[in-house]
């Protein structure tokens, strides 16, 4: 068992350094320069139990799922992420550098340091992820979707609720989480969709959610933000997870948005995989429909 000064330096020294006259860990606050552009500021907390079952998920695992929450907040505006602020509390005896070697390989991978946070002792596994991020123009909200607007999705849907329900059934091994591609992966070690996002923005896009809480939930706050309904014809369902899945399923970070017919996605998202048209927006707020029937939102959302 190790002291917290100790263990915090450990976690310095793996998290790395700045290369200028920023000041990282080991003061009282971070030193950073500001971004160029509009400020973006986001933070998520995930929480064992809640958030992640740690009978089948791994602490780095849990650590990953942390920053790209809070980051895919940043890519759901078009924005670029800058620096993390983690604060993590946990139990004596959890393994916080398995915790933290997840914390930095999703930093690394999204390009996105760990500059400062906290540790403290607790009842259960708590990571708050506090993340700075820019724009290099009006970031996209939720509110800027109109009637004839299309809606698009970056990728299949359903794929990390699919995950946990294979896990939990025996039907997958967590070893699955090094195939590419596999629901197990996916819910594991989702990645924020940052490429995406600013491709979007710069094709014009008028309304951007990244899908959190399950599809019929993130699209219908877009829905309720801008005053629209909207009409669903297709949803594109990841192979090993069903229709509920798709439709109600969180934490899949694909981005969802909206763009007037004239926007130049072709050129914006060459390079990428090209998202996928779902349906419209429709003047009617009321309509909410998937293949013309009703569509619940049955996403996740915290009660007290």
């Amino acid at each position: 068992m190790k002291g917290e000064f100790a263990l915090i330096a450990e976690i310095a020294a793996a998290l790395g350094a700045p290369d200028d006259d920023e000041l990282w860990i080991g003061d009282d606050a971070a030193i950073v320069h500001p971004p160029q552009g509009w400020m973006l500021l986001s933070a998520d907390t995930v929480v064992a139990g809640v958030h992640a079952d740690l009978a089948f998920t791994r602490l780095d695992d849990f650590g990953w799922k942390a920053m790209c929450a809070s980051v895919s907040d940043i890519a759901a505006m078009g924005g670029v992420p800058s620096q993390a602020l983690v604060t993590v509390t946990a139990p004596s005896g959890t393994d916080i550098a398995l915790l933290y070697s997840g914390v930095s390989a999703a930093a690394r991978h999204l390009e996105c340091p760990v500059v400062g946070g906290d540790l403290s002792n607790g009842p259960e596994v708590v990571v708050t992820v506090a993340v700075t991020g820019s724009c290099p123009g009006p970031p996209v909200r939720r509110s800027g979707a109109r009637p004839g607007d299309r809606i698009w999705v970056t990728g299949p849907l359903g794929a990390s609720a699919a995950g946990l329900r294979r896990l939990r059934c025996g039907e997958a091994r967590y070893d699955n989480v090094l195939e590419v591609g596999s629901s197990v992966r996916a819910h594991a070690r989702p990645t924020a969709r940052l490429r995406e996002g600013s491709a979007a923005r710069l094709a014009g896009a008028s309304a951007m959610i990244d899908v959190s809480d399950g599809l019929a939930a993130d699209l219908g706050h877009i829905a309720d933000a801008s005053g629209v309904g909207f009409r669903l014809d297709h949803l594109p369902v990841h192979p090993e997870a069903t229709l509920d899945e798709a439709v109600g399923g969180g934490e899949d970070f694909a981005l969802v948005f909206c763009a007037p017919p004239e926007a130049g996605l072709d050129e914006s998202f060459i390079g990428l995989h090209p998202p996928i048209m779902i349906g419209v927006c429709v003047e009617d707020r009321s309509e909410r429909t998937l293949l013309s029937r009703p569509l619940e939102a049955p996403g996740w959302q915290h009660t007290w």
